[in-house]
């Protein structure tokens, strides 16, 4: 902008922040690094979650669902994760405002259930799809991890077994090229996507990769059958049976 009016950019921009602008007399400006609350933007429906803005600091903010991303989404943000100084400043706001919320979408942890329950009591806890299958993924790829580090240790010994017979040890390679240590490190991105995405080659991985490890095979269908219920349910009494008949699956193969 300054370059465009033929003034220098950083005198413009402290000229705005001294001058042009109230931020001097901003009534959030002495805490503005630790929180911010914006009482008017509470609706019915909010959203609660961790997030890193700066340098991998983690942030919680709450934001209105209603506004979608736009003008008046955030109602506040805290500067790391800890309890009490949260639910001390939001329960600065009044109660006639916070009793307004009807639901409120966390994850799964016990510090966002709490700050939930202490600010917002009259609101519903609602767990959102995308925690629980992020959840159901991590499992899904520590068993990967774990195959990968058995084959990495297996590859290691029969190098050193190799070597000790002065002989040139040569990795079996399965028909798409891949060797054991690389089928496993390579299938990482394919076991984040549902079949019908795949490409040929991750298509052929997969078939390998399947063969070789029965319980992956399990493990994905598993979290594609979560997903599953998640994109075609449309009803919460269908949910509650589908999950149910879910659960019994899991369980079963325990």
């Amino acid at each position: 902008m300054g370059y465009f009016y033929g003034v220098n950019g950083k005198k413009l921009q402290r000229q705005y922040k001294d001058c042009l602008s109230d931020f001097k007399d901003w009534e959030q400006k002495k805490h503005a690094k630790q929180w911010l609350i914006f009482p008017e933007n509470i609706g019915p429906y909010l959203s609660i979650d961790e997030t890193a803005l700066s340098k991998g600091e983690l942030y919680t903010i709450i934001t209105n669902k209603k506004a979608k991303g736009k003008k008046g989404s955030i109602v506040a943000i805290f500067a790391g994760t800890k309890v009490e100084p949260i639910i001390e400043q939001l329960l600065k706001i009044s109660a006639k405002k916070r009793a307004k919320v009807k639901e409120i979408t966390l994850d799964m942890a016990n510090s966002m259930k709490t700050i939930c329950k202490k600010c917002f009591p009259r609101a519903m806890q609602v767990t959102d799809r995308f925690h629980v299958q992020k959840l159901a993924l991590e499992a899904l790829q520590d068993i990967r991890i774990k195959h990968r580090w058995d084959a990495i240790d297996l590859e290691n010994q029969q190098i050193k077994q190799a070597r000790a017979k002065n002989k040139t040890w040569e990795p079996k390679q399965y028909s798409n090229g891949d060797t054991r240590k690389q089928l496993l490190a390579r299938s990482r991105y394919l076991l984040y996507k549902a079949p019908s995405n795949w490409t040929d080659n991750q298509c052929h991985r997969s078939k390998i990769l399947f063969s070789q490890y029965p319980d992956i095979k399990i493990a994905f269908d598993l979290v594609q059958g979560l997903r599953n219920i998640f994109n075609t349910t449309t009803s919460i009494e269908t949910a509650y049976t589908k999950l149910g008949s879910f659960s019994k699956v899991v369980c079963e193969l325990k």
